[in-house]
């Protein structure tokens, strides 16, 4: 049963892997990140220790970091977490599904267990999963919970070792593809 939703998730990204709908979705993530996110965020919280980031913190740091914040400051992150860090995991699933499909299409033969290789962008989920935890752990302060904080750490690592995986997978595939000339393979 699992298998089966897996290739079923698989053929769909390879489906909808279409160079238009990749440059779109590409285009609409950069768009909203380089104008208007990132600046509006950044603006309001210079300097701002975020915990989405790569480092390793222990819980002890994490509610340190959150203390720090204040008042506005969690109420900034809190915002960030629910809104633009969600639209990012979901936009990232689609965009990393779509164009590893796109690669693959164009670097290994149809049956080849390289057409399943866009599954790593279900990665995506661990970073949804780290920011449901940070949006617990700024809606329940001054309460720490060292349990939520210790997840939070575990899926930052998570999500940092699918990123590796997703970096390894895109250029075996770009490879295989430029080596094709980036047709199609029967």
């Amino acid at each position: 049963m699992e298998n089966n939703i897996f290739l079923k998730i698989s053929k769909f990204f390879h489906k909808l892997a279409k160079s238009w709908l990749i440059l779109l979705i590409l285009f609409f993530v950069f768009f909203l990140l380089a104008l208007v996110i990132f600046p509006a965020f950044s603006s309001q919280s210079p300097k701002m220790i975020s915990l989405d980031g790569p480092s390793f913190y222990s819980p002890q740091q994490i509610f340190s970091i959150i203390e720090t914040w204040g008042e506005i400051g969690r109420s900034l992150q809190l915002w960030f977490h629910l809104t633009w860090d969600v639209l990012v995991p979901v936009l990232g699933l689609f965009l990393i599904g779509l164009s590893i499909s796109w690669l693959t299409q164009r670097g290994f033969k149809p049956k080849s267990k390289m057409q399943k290789a866009n599954l790593v962008a279900l990665g995506s989920i661990f970073d949804l999963l780290e920011n449901l935890c940070i949006v617990i752990l700024i809606l329940f302060y001054p309460s720490n919970s060292i349990i939520v904080a210790w997840l939070k750490t575990i899926f930052t690592s998570i999500k940092y070792f699918f990123g590796i995986v997703i970096i390894l997978v895109i250029l075996i595939s770009l490879i295989k593809a430029i080596k094709n000339k980036f047709r199609i393979v029967k």
